[in-house]
């Protein structure tokens, strides 16, 4: 839908990863932009996931429910036209809000003929009726200037809660894992299931050079060869993807050492999530 793309493009460099796969996020992360007397700190959550039987599921749902409770705006990315069993699981607890809330409609550059948005636009209003619909195009830039200055309208006054060179809260480790992943993501499309985590082991800097080791878990054995491909090609293209980003990122040169580990289960064990860092269930 979208919105890690949007918060790339607000912050001005690459935080946030993106795929074509839906709900590619799953923990909240803040990026945060400081221009002058403004601070704005956003919070890019996960995609809402309908069933949520594993406990992966029920963690990402039960991250972007709690982030509601404690932001001064909301924003609503959805999709053109398209509406999904997700986008109405959002739409249900959004509409509870009592603060800000802007709808941003994203990819309507994509729309030739706007009038096509027109019967859509008036649902949303009809479903929201306190919120601001803005359309925008988060991958082209489109109307992001005039959404910036909406939620900076609506802001509270307060001092600067991070130093202004600050974009993140997030660790380099985290980083590091994410861009791996997203990696993984792009290679794989449809191919790999939700069922795959990165973990650093090894993150030293020794001399000029960064080191990194990463773990990328999955849960059966087919995963992991489809991961490293015929005579271990398609991690090769991975790893070289995301030092290439890492190096970008991280100002330095990388060597970057992949590995693949079955573990049975680890998407439903609550241990194990709360092991690789996914808090509390």
């Amino acid at each position: 839908m979208g919105k890690s793309t949007l918060l790339n493009h607000i912050l001005g460099q690459k935080l946030a990863i993106t795929s074509r796969k839906p709900q590619t996020t799953r923990h909240n992360m803040l990026g945060i932009k400081t221009e002058g007397a403004i601070q704005a700190v956003y919070v890019d959550t996960p995609g809402m996931h309908k069933g949520g039987e594993k406990a992966l599921n029920r963690y990402m749902n039960k991250t972007a429910s709690a982030a509601l409770k404690d932001v001064d705006v909301v924003i609503f990315v959805v999709d053109r036209t398209k509406w999904t069993d997700e986008d109405q699981m959002v739409l249900e607890r959004v509409q509870y809000v009592t603060g800000p809330l802007i709808v941003a409609l994203n990819k309507t550059d994509r729309i030739e003929d706007k009038a096509e948005l027109m019967p859509h636009l008036s649902w949303l209003q009809e479903q929201l009726p306190n919120a601001q619909i803005m359309p925008i195009s988060a991958q082209h830039g489109h109307n992001l200037e005039a959404l910036e200055r909406v939620i900076a309208g609506y802001l509270p006054e307060n001092d600067h809660f991070f130093p202004e060179d600050q974009i993140t809260d997030r660790s380099s480790r985290f980083l590091a894992a994410e861009l791996v992943r997203e990696k993984i993501m792009r290679q794989m499309g449809a191919e790999l299931p939700y069922q795959i985590t990165v973990e650093i082991e090894e993150f030293k800097q020794q001399g000029k050079t960064l080191h990194i080791h990463a773990l990328i878990l999955v849960e059966r054995d087919g995963q992991k060869k489809i991961i490293i491909g015929d005579k271990g090609e398609r991690i090769k293209r991975i790893g070289t993807e995301a030092r290439k980003d890492m190096e970008l990122l991280f100002d330095s040169k990388i060597m970057l050492n992949l590995w693949v580990k079955v573990k049975g289960g680890w998407s439903d064990d609550e241990r194990a999530l709360r092991s690789l860092g996914y808090g509390d269930l």
